[in-house]
């Protein structure tokens, strides 16, 4: 049974709008529809976060160097959408990241998000050189919004190629925006950029274009 999520804008400061419910499809894209995700550590309940501001990425905002373009040119990689959904979340759980101890991304997160994927709702870009997957993003669509959960790279600049293949699918398809949650250096180095929740909430719950504040 799907949980009822408050208003997200009740959050504590640091965006924390609930504890506790389960990982149920229904009870994820409840939460997603209201711009809300679970992210939780070890031994603890669910959280479910809403921060402000919100970090996006709208697609005709992507900044692809020079240099991403012509790997993205190479005839050594190719790229796949929701062929290895399974091992690219695996490998997100399982990379070591830099000013990161352990995971986020528990057993039971990752089965919650292959139901999403068997239900059609979250998808994968992968990247490979020859036959090795080097790199990739998974996450969940909604109306138009891709709720990117969490990227990897095996090889340089092999996540920016998965994040160029997915504004490419955001382009031909005409979603609104990418949502990173949290702004890192790295993501803003790719055009990616910190909105208000409101904005954020907004945009999220209508169609058409991206309005600004």
């Amino acid at each position: 049974m799907a949980i009822e999520f408050p208003d997200p804008r009740t959050s504590n400061e640091d965006g924390l709008v609930a504890m506790g419910g389960n990982l149920e499809v229904e009870t994820l894209l409840a939460a997603y529809r209201k711009g809300i995700f679970p992210w939780y550590g070890d031994q603890q309940p669910v959280l479910w976060w809403s921060p402000d501001p919100r970090c996006v990425l709208l697609p005709d905002e992507f900044y692809c160097n020079q240099r991403l373009l012509r790997r993205l040119r190479q005839p050594c990689y190719h790229f796949s959408r929701d062929q290895a959904f399974e091992r690219v979340i695996r490998t997100c759980a399982d990379i070591p990241r830099k000013g990161e101890k352990g995971t986020w991304i528990w057993p039971e997160m990752i089965q919650a998000y292959l139901r999403l994927h068997q239900g059609g709702f979250a998808h994968s870009i992968e990247v490979w050189r020859d036959t090795h997957l080097i790199g990739g993003v998974y996450g969940v669509l909604l109306n138009d919004v891709f709720f990117a959960e969490s990227m990897f790279s095996h090889e340089r600049d092999a996540s920016k190629m998965a994040l160029a293949k997915l504004v490419q699918r955001a382009m031909q398809q005409g979603w609104k925006l990418i949502d990173c949650q949290f702004l890192t250096s790295h993501l803003a180095s790719l055009g990616a950029r910190e909105i208000s929740r409101e904005m954020f909430l907004r945009n999220i719950g209508q169609g058409g274009l991206f309005v600004a504040e």
